[in-house]
């Protein structure tokens, strides 16, 4: 079906989008155009694709099979262009860094100086809690905080070290009272829906506070961190978030073990590219101030 790739292609776009006139603006093509792929494709599958109606084009059973290959086909693609696209050998074009969203609030100033010094350099930041596939070339580099990445083909170095800190505002403990692990099951906490996590602080949490006095789950981390901000209970926050707020107070002094490695992920097909070295490099330099912070 390679040979027909253009055609299928058009298929997908024409299913995705509903109408034909809306892939021909897509693809750049005419609308005459369109119509020919598709016919041209059902006459070499001897299937119909889709079903024609005055609202546009609805995939047919046989239609949805191919297209969702189609879909996948495209997205590697893509994916390829963006792994080719962190080869070249100059700091231009787009590079593609994901971080937890808290993560990335410390990389703003470093990512700034990076395209005031590189004003060609494009950098798209997805920030997320999933695990990205960098050997599907979803990012050139990830940074990710809990354990070691241990994914095969991933090139993984440190970064810097989180500070976690368990607090509160102040309103909260003037409604609750102070805390300690004694009194734990008589307040109110914050954590993520996360019962995986690989954060240690929140595997922390986990062992030592009941579940039943956690009244808030986010979805992510960067959530939870306004929750405490708002007074909806205890929890965990950055050490530079206390800095950041003054009405945020630590509940208990800090344990080492609620620290969290912040690590740099590349794969190892785009690990010694240049342009992928020279961001590295430059956010490994910048880490000096974060660690300052954090």
């Amino acid at each position: 079906m390679m040979d027909a790739w253009d055609e299928v292609r058009t298929a997908y776009h024409v299913a995705r989008l509903g109408t034909v006139s809306g892939a021909a603006d897509y693809l750049s093509v005419h609308h005459a155009t369109v119509i020919r792929h598709i016919d041209a494709l059902e006459g070499r599958l001897g299937v119909r694709l889709f079903h024609r109606h005055a609202r546009g084009y609805t995939p047919t059973e046989a239609g949805q099979d191919l297209l969702a290959t189609a879909a996948e086909t495209e997205a590697r693609f893509s994916q390829l262009a963006s792994r080719i696209a962190g080869q070249g050998d100059t700091l231009s074009g787009e590079l593609v860094l994901t971080a937890l969203g808290f993560v990335a609030q410390l990389l703003m100033p470093a990512l700034a100086e990076l395209q005031n010094d590189h004003p060609d350099l494009r950098i798209r930041l997805v920030t997320d809690e999933r695990v990205f596939r960098m050997e599907l070339g979803e990012a050139h580099i990830a940074i990710r905080a809990g354990s070691a990445p241990s994914e095969p083909d991933n090139v993984v170095q440190p970064f810097f070290t989180l500070r976690a800190r368990l607090c509160a505002t102040k309103s909260y403990l003037e409604q609750h009272g102070p805390f300690s692990l004694e009194t734990a099951a008589q307040h109110r906490f914050v954590a993520t829906t996360q019962a995986d996590s690989r954060a240690p602080f929140l595997r922390w949490l986990k062992d030592h506070v009941p579940e039943d006095a956690i009244v808030f789950r986010a979805s992510d981390f960067a959530s939870a961190i306004e929750a405490v901000h708002a007074g909806i209970g205890i929890g965990f926050a950055p050490a530079f978030a206390l800095e950041q707020n003054a009405d945020l107070v630590e509940v208990m002094p800090s344990l080492d073990e609620w620290n969290s490695s912040v690590w740099l992920v590349t794969h190892v097909d785009l690990h010694r590219s240049p342009k992928v070295q020279r961001v590295l490099a430059y956010l490994k330099d910048n880490a000096k101030n974060i660690v300052g912070t954090v």
